[in-house]
């Protein structure tokens, strides 16, 4: 983000002067996405048009954009994952009620400010896979191998199976 530019805003002003804003932000400053991330490296794109909605309440269209490297599941190794998303919020006053017929999701506010930081980070939580994984199973975590062996299975000529000994000393009773 740059210096100078606030984090925290009247969602009721920017809503009633129908602001769009633009923001950036370091994904390893993210704290509630930095342990998921392999690399803290990255930025989340974020766009706010800030509108206000036939409810009379202040609203937002927060659209993300990000390239997060994230953690496979499958082999524990590093990999670039390109995200978007986009939800529309209404906000709502701590003391308001929230009308179960709105198709938006509501985030509720205190003192009629929000944290543009905070949308944007809870936009891109909501975008990230539940189990990330690598985009190609067949080669997830595997370095080149030189060695002979099944490429069915992915056992190498020389890897032991596990359970070989205990085999063995179940022929011999």
């Amino acid at each position: 983000m740059a210096a100078g530019l606030p984090d925290l805003v009247d969602c009721a002003r920017l809503a009633e002067e129908a602001v769009a804003l633009q923001r950036d932000y370091e994904l390893g400053k993210l704290p509630r996405l930095r342990d998921l991330l392999a690399e803290p490296r990255g930025t989340l794109s974020a766009t706010f048009a800030f509108a206000k909605l036939a409810s009379g309440r202040p609203g937002v269209r927060v659209s993300i954009e990000a390239s997060p490297q994230l953690v496979c599941q499958r082999c524990m190794q590093g990999f670039g994952l390109g995200l978007t998303g986009a939800s529309e919020i209404e906000f709502v006053a701590s003391e308001d009620a929230e009308d179960a017929e709105s198709e938006r999701e509501f985030f509720r506010i205190e003192n009629g400010r929000v944290s543009l930081r905070e949308l944007a980070e809870e936009e891109l939580l909501l975008a990230l896979p539940i189990v990330p994984a690598c985009n190609s199973p067949q080669s997830c975590g595997r370095a080149p191998s030189h060695a002979t062996g099944d490429e069915t299975t992915g056992v190498t000529g020389d890897m032991r199976r596990p359970f070989s000994a205990l085999q063995d000393l179940l022929k011999k009773t």
